[in-house]
């Protein structure tokens, strides 16, 4: 039997490994943040998985307290790198709640981020998804959505028929993203019941009124990441995923983890790419 070396074979690279076994590059479809790890930590992950970050989440009100060069060199890292940065809603619903909306917006852009996110989630906020938008891109900064209020437990089918007009209001405002809340738990929460279950029909829904372009499900376990996954494939966006987990979700996602694997699957692929 005459079989070329490998070397030979043209597939000493992951990239050509994973073409080999019919494995299709994907766009990033996986929102990680940081919950505030030290800049060189967030460099690192950056470095090592930029090109799987669709975004990355200066998360919660840790950056406006932590040391402001060290979030400035993070942040201006991932802009040299291609990715773009956002804050979280904590932060926004507080500038709102005071009066301070430009002088927080002023702030952000000043910090370098790309984009903010807006919600509802733990005040009631009076100004309109249009005049949010406007005053945001009067600082040059994008626009995202959170829907879900962070204290009233999981979604009940009433509650998903609001969020939805609610989506739609602020997409047609420009936001280019809903984020849908199921804050550092996964459980009780959200689309997910007390023990961290997920309410399929409470997320198809959103899926299909926004479509898996706009929709990204806070993930923030094992548990709701896999999930998720398993139930909507690799088209569904995640995010509240930690850095140290994004790698993981990515193999879960391609198939490559040991939850995830089928080989029927990849026979298929590899088929299919050799007659291509």
């Amino acid at each position: 039997m005459n079989v070329r070396p490998i070397k030979d074979q043209g597939i000493l690279s992951t990239a050509a490994f994973l073409r080999a076994i019919g494995l299709p590059a994907l766009p990033a479809r996986t929102h990680p943040f940081d919950p505030g790890y030290d800049p060189q930590t967030v460099i690192s992950h950056i470095e090592q998985s930029a090109h799987l970050m669709a975004s990355l989440k200066i998360s919660m009100a840790c950056w406006l307290v932590g040391a402001e060069e060290a979030y400035r060199a993070k942040i201006d890292f991932a802009r040299r790198r291609g990715v773009t940065t956002v804050t979280g809603g904590g932060p926004f619903e507080i500038a709102v709640a005071l009066g301070k909306l430009d002088h927080y917006l002023a702030l952000c852009a000043d910090m370098g981020i790309a984009r903010i996110e807006a919600g509802q989630g733990f005040t009631d906020m009076p100004l309109a998804p249009k005049e949010v938008a406007r005053r945001a891109a009067a600082f040059g900064l994008g626009l995202q959505f959170e829907l879900g209020k962070k204290h009233a437990g999981a979604f009940g089918e009433d509650t998903v028929g609001g969020l939805i007009e609610q989506g739609k209001a602020w997409l047609d405002a420009g936001a280019v993203y809903l984020v849908i809340e199921a804050r550092e738990s996964g459980a009780g929460i959200g689309v997910f019941d007390q023990n961290g279950q997920l309410n399929c029909n409470a997320a198809e829904r959103f899926v299909e009124a926004f479509g898996f372009d706009r929709v990204v499900f806070e993930a923030p376990n094992k548990l709701s990441q896999f999930a998720l996954l398993a139930h909507f494939g690799d088209r569904v966006a995640l995010s509240n995923v930690r850095l140290e987990e994004l790698l993981r979700v990515e193999i879960f996602r391609r198939g490559l983890h040991s939850d995830a694997f089928d080989a029927e699957v990849f026979q298929r692929r590899m088929a299919l790419a050799q007659t291509a």
